[in-house]
């Protein structure tokens, strides 16, 4: 696991784990210690990821937006149609970028 952190996020990249069980346990170690920050978690695109995989950061999306902050899955072989709107998923981290300031504004105006 990498992790990159700017001023407006933190990036946390699977990358060095051997299985989606193992970046799965460590994020959540690491998870706690973000409480008050935006995480974009990228997928390696050389990892078989299933949907089921992806679904257990559903419950810590949904509490990131409760805590006023965003969360966002990055991989580019996704097809989001199969998940919940309240998973945001996007193929590029720009997209990821766009959506944490979308949802900062939304904030502010009180949406």
């Amino acid at each position: 696991m990498k992790i990159y952190k700017n001023e407006k996020f933190t990036r946390i990249v699977f990358s060095n784990e051997n299985s989606f069980p193992s970046f799965y346990t460590n994020f959540l170690i690491e998870e706690k210690k973000l409480k008050e920050e935006n995480i974009i978690v990228q997928v390696s695109d050389s990892i078989n990821v299933s949907k089921e995989n992806l679904l257990l950061f559903l419950d810590i999306a949904i509490q990131k937006k409760g805590n006023g902050t965003s969360f966002v899955i990055l991989n580019p072989e996704i097809d989001i149609d199969d998940f919940p709107e309240n998973l945001n998923i996007v193929p590029t981290l720009q997209e990821a970028e766009d959506i944490i300031e979308m949802e900062a504004i939304e904030r502010e105006l009180g949406f």
